[in-house]
């Protein structure tokens, strides 16, 4: 284990390690589960009084935590951290001794954490006879329905490219609104994950998937890579690329989908790139795209536990990806606008 973990006990490193490698977890999901189960550690022996009672909460060493400890954990203690969590203090890096209690969706998650480390010990490594989180339910979290572009504002902001990197930015936001791509995705791209109309990405969890590229997709990548050919550097593997010539980053990606948004007459407080991947999913589904459809379109990761999902045939996904209402809209022609002084210090690294 590196020392991104530092001060973790041995039976929370094998926890970890297990994520990462029988579990698949990124290792940023694995940094997750070791900052909310340090802070229950933390809890838990302030509890049980083993350390003095003025003692920071930052401060308390987890390192000598034991499965002797762990076998002592009842649910009792469990609905205790529940309380502290939502009552008695805002666990976060950057809070020391806050007063606020943790949201609703916060605290589901560190449940989710400890279902998942208890879990490991009781089933998949026999260490604990008995799971304390086994009756534990998870805080009840209030449901908002994602943002999204109305059709008429997908095809407005489509409409509204222009510039030097017109193809490059009109064949980005194509993507993300008829394939419903993550910005993590998107940058990760290779030419050679392109066969014809397949596209093939890597998810969460590098988890792979395969995408039918829809009229507009294929439209917006034969403008784009002609230009790309003059772009990329010799060698250079991905599909998109800056002035640099080579990969783009997400926080450029991110900045580009935002200029754009704006130049459209839209809120770029409202909507981002992460909301084009809720819009290419709404718009899709109220085109009559089934759910189950979406969800393995999309890649979500209950999907890979669910066995019904995994008989949907390749017919019916690329049927889903041509419903999209934006698939027959093509890339604008080349044009250059007037690019202000401002824009200029952005797109230099564009």
């Amino acid at each position: 284990m590196s020392d991104r973990y530092e001060g973790a006990p041995e039976v929370l490193r094998r926890f970890l390690a297990h994520m990462e490698t029988i579990r698949g977890k990124s290792r940023r999901s694995a940094q997750e589960y070791f900052l909310d189960l340090r802070i229950f550690l933390r809890f838990l022996k302030k509890h049980r009084g083993l350390v003095p009672s003025n003692t920071e909460f930052d401060e308390i060493s987890i390192e000598d935590v034991t499965l002797d400890l762990l076998k002592t954990v009842t649910t009792g203690d469990i609905y205790e951290y529940m309380f502290f969590l939502g009552s008695e203090r805002t666990v976060h890096p950057n809070s020391r001794n806050a007063t606020v209690g943790l949201g609703a969706a916060a605290r589901a998650r560190k449940v989710s954490s400890l279902r998942a480390f208890f879990k490991y010990l009781t089933v998949k490594t026999q260490q604990l006879s008995v799971n304390p989180m086994a009756e534990m339910d998870s805080p009840a979290q209030k449901k908002s329905l994602p943002k999204y572009l109305t059709e008429e504002e997908s095809r407005a902001l489509l409409e509204s490219v222009s510039g030097e990197n017109a193809e490059r930015d009109f064949c980005i936001l194509t993507f993300f609104l008829n394939c419903g791509l993550r910005v993590s995705e998107l940058v990760q791209i290779d030419v050679t994950d392109i066969k014809g109309d397949l596209l093939q990405v890597t998810g969460k969890g590098n988890k792979e998937r395969t995408i039918y590229l829809n009229e507009a997709c294929l439209a917006a990548l034969s403008a784009w890579l002609p230009v790309r050919q003059t772009m990329a550097a010799p060698g250079e593997r991905a599909l998109f690329v800056t002035r640099r010539r080579h990969r783009i980053s997400a926080a450029t990606v991110k900045w580009l989908v935002k200029k754009h948004i704006g130049e459209a007459g839209l809120d770029t407080s409202k909507y981002s790139a992460h909301k084009l991947r809720h819009t290419a999913a709404t718009l899709m589904h109220q085109h009559g795209v089934d759910m189950l459809e979406l969800q393995k379109i999309l890649g979500h990761e209950q999907l890979t536990t669910t066995e019904i999902y995994t008989h949907l045939d390749d017919a019916s996904l690329r049927r889903a990806v041509k419903a999209n209402p934006l698939s027959s809209i093509k890339p604008p022609r080349r044009s250059f606008g007037k690019t202000t002084t401002k824009e200029i210090k952005h797109e230099e690294e564009v």
